[in-house]
């Protein structure tokens, strides 16, 4: 039993670093920097292709994508031991850019595109900010879509960590939209239990001309119908409403 418990501690205590190394494995995009000992005409910097290889002198492609930068030095070893260019190779690989670990931008930003993950870890305002922060018209609360699922995150979250893989979508802020006899028509941002008379305040008010008693809205329906309705000063405004004050009668 004593045994059985110390064999389960010592795979409790190395799944840490064995979860940190396969983070560390070189992958498509990366650069390394190899050198051979005593052989300076063999140091190359090699960008790791889609294929997964670099290019060496003497022996031509290797394939290195998956390894730990000293299983790719023991790799390239063998390959100029076996193709008898050296009888005792000693390789050192060093990771110099990291590009193979990256995370998609998309939606309301200047810069959409996929980033790497250059150092150990990346916060999502960091990302934010290397695309050119959120463009006029997005919203701060993205999702984060990973391993299948989705999750809702402010932008600005500090703590809120970006793992390979991730995609982070910037949605287009909600808005209403107003028209007619108001002072200044066009689109504006939605909050959270905004009135038709809130929203008529952002519009800059009535003119003289219109009346609030004359105020329709037109909404699209959860069938996918438009309808349009008699709107009272009291009413919730929703996403995407139209909202239309007419001229008074008299």
């Amino acid at each position: 039993m004593i045994r059985i418990l110390t064999v389960l501690l010592t795979m409790a205590l190395a799944a840490p670093g064995l979860a940190r190394a396969a983070a560390d494995n070189l992958g498509p995009g990366d650069t390394v920097h190899v050198t051979v000992f005593q052989q300076p005409d063999l140091t190359t910097d090699a960008r790791i292709s889609d294929a997964g290889a670099i290019a060496m002198p003497l022996i031509g492609a290797v394939k290195i994508t998956g390894q730990s930068t000293r299983e790719a030095a023991d790799t390239i070893a063998k390959a100029l031991k076996d193709g008898q260019f050296l009888k005792a190779p000693q390789v050192a690989v060093a990771l110099t850019t990291v590009r193979s670990r990256q995370v998609s931008l998309l939606g309301m930003v200047p810069r959409p595109g996929r980033y790497p993950i250059e150092e150990a870890s990346m916060k999502l305002p960091d990302l934010i900010a290397a695309a050119g922060g959120i463009a006029a018209g997005g919203a701060e609360d993205v999702t984060v879509m990973r391993d299948g699922k989705s999750q809702t995150v402010n932008a600005l979250a500090k703590e809120f960590e970006l793992k390979n893989g991730d995609t982070v979508v910037v949605e287009r802020l909600p808005v209403f939209y107003i028209y007619g006899e108001v002072i200044h028509a066009g689109a504006y941002p939605v909050k959270a239990g905004m009135t038709v008379m809130q929203a008529i305040s952002v519009g800059g008010g009535i003119t003289p001309r219109g009346s609030e008693n004359r105020i329709k809205v037109r909404r699209a329906e959860a069938d996918g119908k438009t309808r349009e309705y008699d709107a009272k000063l009291v009413d919730v405004v929703r996403p995407d409403d139209v909202i239309f004050v007419k001229e008074a009668l008299f």
